[in-house]
């Protein structure tokens, strides 16, 4: 990756282009946090559907210990989602080139505290298991947000379900049969978005091979695995973030 193509990947101005391929490479990234995080406390942290459901289940079957759990679940994923929103909305005010790599930068991180959590889920499970989980969520939702701001809501990396919906119903388009006759030559023919359907389905292959790699990592490696991920991101992040230091030191 050269420093100009990084630069593009979270700058402010924002290109279908850019947008797409921030897209790809986070969308990796949640796959492989979510099934390396399910290897280690066995419950996946990017979707609030499966989560909410839980929720409902337990709480018909009077489990309150796994219904506060879930809460805490879902009230962490929606911290990280407004963190995320403040984070731009700080670099926006502030008119820093780094408004979308603030929230990549802090992903980084947490991802290095989970791996460092990971040492100690043996020992005290009845709380670092909860902990991971409530911090995985979190790092999903920064991350989600992160995604739907810099695409004004056109993109979401850890919301697969969303994904296979547009997929689903871009290949209705395509195969739609547009009749030229009767009433049907006065509206306009059904057609699918070919570019949208190449762009959810890599996505969502990407996502699958994330969880691939993911599982296949923290299965060997343990919670060191987490550190590839952290350093993606953080090159990702680096570029506006040092432009950023540079004009301070320049203003100074």
């Amino acid at each position: 990756m050269t420093i100009p193509y990084l630069r593009r990947l979270t700058a402010v101005s924002r290109s279908p282009q850019a947008n797409r391929h921030l897209a790809y490479l986070l969308t990796f990234t949640a796959g492989a946090v979510n099934a390396g995080g399910f290897l280690a406390v066995q419950q996946y942290t990017s979707h609030m559907s499966g989560i909410v459901s839980m929720m409902a289940d337990h709480m018909a079957l009077g489990g309150v210990v796994v219904v506060l759990q879930g809460l805490a679940a879902l009230l962490s994923f929606m911290a990280g989602a407004a963190s995320s929103a403040f984070l731009i909305n700080f670099g926006r005010r502030s008119r820093l080139a780094s408004e979308y790599a603030l929230p990549l930068l802090l992903e980084a991180a947490l991802l290095l505290v989970f791996g460092l959590l990971g040492a100690n889920l043996e020992t005290l499970r009845w709380f670092y298991v909860p902990g991971t989980v409530m911090l995985l969520c979190y790092i999903m939702g920064l991350q989600n947000a992160m995604i739907t701001k810099v695409s004004r809501s056109e993109i979401r990396t850890t919301h697969v379900t969303g994904m296979v919906t547009d997929i689903g119903i871009e290949f209705g388009k395509l195969f739609y049969w547009n009749l030229a006759k009767g009433d049907a030559q006065a509206m306009p023919p059904v057609l699918a978005d070919r570019g949208k359907l190449i762009v959810l389905s890599l996505m969502v292959t990407l996502f699958f091979v994330g969880g691939v790699i993911g599982a296949y990592s923290f299965f060997n490696f343990g919670f060191g695995s987490t550190w590839p991920l952290a350093l993606l991101l953080t090159v990702l992040a680096a570029v506006p973030i040092a432009d950023d230091i540079r004009n301070l030191l320049h203003r100074a």
